[in-house]
């Protein structure tokens, strides 16, 4: 009987590790407890790696040796499986050099605003961004960090969209080169589809005259328990904001490529969007959270386009952990394709 248990907990743990390994392969990427290991891939591997050390203990009395061995290779393919994924995304990344219609985006979520003004300013002229995208950053915040762009000879138009005062979350704030052209808002100002997403703001920004890519400042809702329905909402409004033939799309997704499976179309990540990371060779570097080293978090945040735009170079800027926030700035180049 004990033998017989011992080989249903087995055979249980590979079928649970195999659905978490790769959970859309059965449609369970955007539930409960799935969600939340494939977007820690690395940290979910070193876990693997760590509990089938602990049972190759249990390989030594004689009685549980088959079972020891068995649960710890069933633990080690967990932790191999989720290397294989990272590893098929990329850790380096790419610099290429740009071309003169070239467009570099930059994206940090402020964590409320704990950067101040003058270090994202000075990041973004470091990096030459055309194009900020500064989630939980308020209006004046925006205001100031524009001033300070324009101190430093690269002058920004601000647009900010705020749910409510409530909370700095609550506000997300994009900067855009006027070299760009005019843009204007055209998402609405309050939560939820078909106009925004549902907790927290995110921007579609036009070209005025029609000539230029969409732009979307996204910041979807955390998959936290309760907020799981608008999360997923979340996710199908911004592959629907990625479903035509030029946009940029930068910010917080609160989402990983695993759990953007099933909404890409016209082989997009996302809408027609593809991820400039995992272009690039950079989709296993995580963003989130700053205190973990960057194969151990989580990489939510992003710059995908549509295939009419080439990525040039992308990287995760680790060198500002100490800032505060809880993000790591991502940058992108893209010029157009052909």
């Amino acid at each position: 009987m004990l033998r017989f248990l011992g080989w249903m907990v087995v055979l249980g743990t590979a079928a649970l590790a195999a659905v978490l390994v790769w959970p859309q392969g059965v449609g369970l990427q955007n539930q409960w407890i799935a969600a939340h290991v494939v977007a820690l891939r690395g940290a979910a591997a070193v876990g693997g790696f760590i509990f089938a050390a602990a049972f190759t203990l249990f390989a030594i009395p004689r009685p549980t040796r088959r079972f020891g061995i068995a649960m710890a290779i069933v633990l080690a393919l967990f932790a191999a499986g989720n290397v294989a994924a990272l590893a098929t995304r990329g850790a380096s990344g790419t610099d290429a050099a740009a071309g003169e219609a070239s467009v570099t985006v930059m994206s940090w979520n402020t964590l409320g605003e704990v950067p101040d003004a003058t270090g994202i300013a000075a990041l973004a002229l470091e990096e030459g961004a055309d194009v900020i995208v500064l989630p939980e950053t308020t209006g004046p915040l925006g205001e100031e960090v524009a001033i300070a762009m324009r101190d430093g000879g690269s002058p920004m138009w601000v647009h900010t969209v705020a749910f409510d005062e409530v909370a700095k979350a609550r506000s997300t704030t994009i900067l855009i080169s006027p070299e760009l052209g005019d843009y204007t808002v055209t998402s609405e100002l309050v939560p939820g589809p078909p106009g925004n997403t549902n907790t927290l703001p995110s921007i579609v920004a036009d070209p005025v005259d029609g000539d230029g890519p969409r732009i979307v400042a996204v910041h979807a809702v955390a998959p936290i328990r309760w907020e799981l329905r608008n999360w997923r909402s979340d996710l199908d409004w911004l592959a629907e904001q990625c479903a035509g033939e030029n946009v940029i799309m930068a910010g917080d997704f609160n989402a990983t490529v695993d759990h953007f499976a099933g909404r890409g179309v016209d082989g997009g990540d996302l809408g027609r969007c593809r991820d400039a990371a995992v272009v690039a060779g950079a989709g296993a570097i995580g963003t989130w959270p700053t205190f973990l080293p960057k194969l151990l978090g989580s990489p939510i945040d992003h710059v995908l386009a549509t295939p009419g735009w080439r990525v040039d170079a992308f990287h995760v800027i680790g060198e500002v952990d100490g800032s505060g926030s809880d993000h790591r700035p991502v940058v992108a180049t893209l010029s157009p394709a052909g």
